[in-house]
């Protein structure tokens, strides 16, 4: 399995990373991405089975990432992970083709529930 993990904060993808290394993914499974614009490039340059990205970010957010990777990709299954839990955001992130929506701060069995809904792989 490949997971893109994108947040502009390396703490929280610290934590994002020992969610799923609990639930059985390795450091080979995770690229990291520290804003859109980066895990843009990652994901024209590798293939991923999942795509986990925060909304708020500098340079390219999440929304955007998510309508480029749409352009690109659209089965991959792109969970957004943010603290945004307003409906207006929610709705707008399903009109762009975000697959699911993840609040911040999470569990690891809440991440599992997402994963294995998504990633057959995963189940």
């Amino acid at each position: 399995m490949k997971i893109l993990l994108v947040d502009d904060s390396g703490t929280m993808r610290a934590i994002q990373k020992r969610c799923l290394f609990s639930l059985g993914t390795t450091a080979d499974d995770v690229v990291e991405a520290a804003n859109g614009q980066i895990a843009l490039d990652h994901f024209d340059r590798e293939e991923f089975d999942i795509v986990l990205t925060d909304c708020n970010m500098p340079v390219m957010d999440g929304m955007t990432l998510a309508q480029e990777i749409r352009t690109r990709n659209k089965s991959i299954p792109v969970i957004m992970i943010t603290t945004e839990s307003e409906s207006s955001q929610v709705k707008r992130a399903i009109e762009i083709g975000v697959s699911d929506y993840l609040i911040k701060p999470f569990t690891p069995d809440a991440l599992n529930t997402k994963l294995r809904k998504w990633v057959p792989a995963f189940a």
